[in-house]
């Protein structure tokens, strides 16, 4: 397999562009952008732009932060630019393609990688080739791009691109085809699905992937890469973006088991939303929001409470459905701007997300963390989950900040944590142990998700060192503190 070998010791960082930073260096930066610190909404703009993160990036660096995933950040009508209007010039609300060529430049000057989001199975409203043909039906030589409707391409019904509201109740019982005369992603009007079964949209995509990793981009996090149902859609893409460079690492959001795509001919690894659900399952089993978990969409249904041998067996089966080279490379999350943050799903339970970053920054796989909640930022669903980052430092968590440094620092610092081999030690209760091996280094995490002290017996070979947290140790009893994790080798 060609996975690309830094991502093992990546520590993501994902970034909403809008609501990261804004700088004064953006020609854009004038606009009537909303107030930074006002309350996010659904179609609003508070001027985040890429000079931002460029004078954000010490600290990111300071952080541990290693890699960045963007959220799109291609010219668009929407705040999250998931309705892509130009797939080769960036936001000029960002900076423009300008901005990310500076980025790119400052974020490897410091060792930090960019991967950016890729929307491909749906465009927008107002993307060219889509709007050439609402204007000129059956005429348009793009008329094939899309799914249309074939009265509608005649001119014998009017297209429904910005539905009446009769056409928005035809929308909640019947396709979007016959209902506004296209077929959109999720029935949403403003997004209209691509046609990847047409040999010059599949060339147009493959051009588009090829041009940015040429551009200097370190890879690509693909957007429901599933609702394009052709595996050899996905082969061809990772042959055209691994042709330019083969270091390119290949992300795809898909929230379930993924081995349909993970076979080492299609993506390098998938959002590990599994990882995410265990960790609010076993760390916050006794604070879990079943109110605001209920709109985490396809994690809802596989958060419960567990105990830790329940959670050992499922940590251990998720370890195991992938090669392994694919399990090192996944990219495990405790949250993302498509559900509510991991403070809000446990109610606050600030020791719960403390405990699932130890776990996250201990495991196989690269940690990703979501801007903000290094420093406690809170909020539900979208647009909650999307707010501002508050930069006066008297907003801060200071406490949360430091943990957050500390588990980027074990990371780095233990080669094991980041590639050597996982074995669960023990499981029962409310206590859970594994260790990580690396040739001659072995390192012991242990968690204690109880309001009380725990002892185990872990015979090492000799005197422990500990590495973090702060355990109580005699011989080979070790004593865990309440709502603690430890690791010591």
């Amino acid at each position: 397999m060609d996975i690309p070998n830094w991502v093992q010791d990546a520590i993501f960082y994902q970034i909403f562009p809008d609501r990261f930073a804004k700088s004064d260096k953006n020609p854009a930066s004038k606009l009537p952008f909303e107030a930074w610190d006002s309350a996010p909404t659904n179609h609003g703009f508070k001027g985040g732009d890429l000079y931002g993160v460029i004078e954000k990036l010490d600290y990111l660096e300071e952080l541990g932060i290693n890699a960045i995933y963007f959220n799109p950040v291609f010219s668009s009508a929407s705040n999250h630019r998931y309705h892509t209007f130009d797939y080769y010039s960036v936001d000029p609300l960002l900076g423009g393609n300008e901005a990310l060529q500076k980025l790119i430049k400052a974020a490897h000057k410091k060792n930090i990688r960019v991967v950016l989001d890729g929307v491909f199975n749906h465009a927008s409203r107002g993307f060219w080739q889509f709007n050439h043909v609402l204007e000129t039906g059956a005429a348009s030589p793009y008329r094939n791009w899309f799914h249309f409707d074939e009265e509608r391409l005649n001119g014998k019904k009017h297209w429904g691109a910005y539905p009446t509201h009769h056409e928005e109740q035809l929308l909640k019982h019947e396709d979007s085809l016959t209902a506004i005369g296209y077929r959109a992603w999720w029935n949403l009007p403003a997004l209209p699905k691509f046609n990847t079964d047409n040999p010059v949209v599949r060339e147009y995509i493959f051009d588009i992937a090829q041009y940015w990793v040429k551009f200097g981009i370190d890879g690509w996090r693909l957007d429901v890469p599933g609702e394009i149902n052709d595996d050899e859609f996905w082969r061809e893409f990772r042959r055209r973006v691994h042709a330019i460079n083969p270091d390119t690492y290949i992300v795809g959001e898909v929230w379930h088991e993924a081995q349909r795509w993970l076979q080492g001919d299609q993506f390098d690894a998938v959002m590990n939303y599994l990882v995410t659900a265990i960790s609010m399952n076993f760390f916050a089993a006794n604070t879990l929001n079943t109110h605001v978990i209920e709109q985490a969409g396809g994690l809802k249904d596989r958060v419960r409470p567990m105990n830790g041998y329940d959670f050992a067996n499922e940590l251990d089966r998720i370890l195991n459905l992938y090669p392994q080279e694919i399990t090192y490379a996944q990219l495990n999350l405790l949250d993302s701007h498509d559900m509510p943050r991991f403070l809000s799903c446990v109610s606050g339970d600030k020791s719960a997300l403390k405990l699932a970053w130890l776990f996250m920054f201990t495991i196989p796989g690269a940690p990703c963390i979501y801007y903000g909640d290094e420093v406690g930022v809170d909020g539900g669903h979208d647009p909650e989950c999307r707010k501002s980052f508050p930069w006066d430092e008297d907003k801060w968590d200071k406490n949360l900040l430091d943990y957050t440094k500390a588990c980027t620092s074990l990371r780095k610092e233990h080669v094991a944590l980041r590639r050597g081999n996982f074995k669960r030690i023990h499981a029962e209760g409310e206590v859970m142990v594994y260790s990580r091996t690396h040739k001659n280094e072995t390192v012991f995490i242990a968690f204690n998700v109880s309001k009380e002290e725990k002892a185990i017996e872990l015979s090492i070979g000799k005197k422990p060192r500990v590495l973090f947290g702060e355990p109580a140790i005699s011989g080979d009893k070790i004593t865990i503190p309440p709502r603690s994790g430890i690791v010591i080798k």
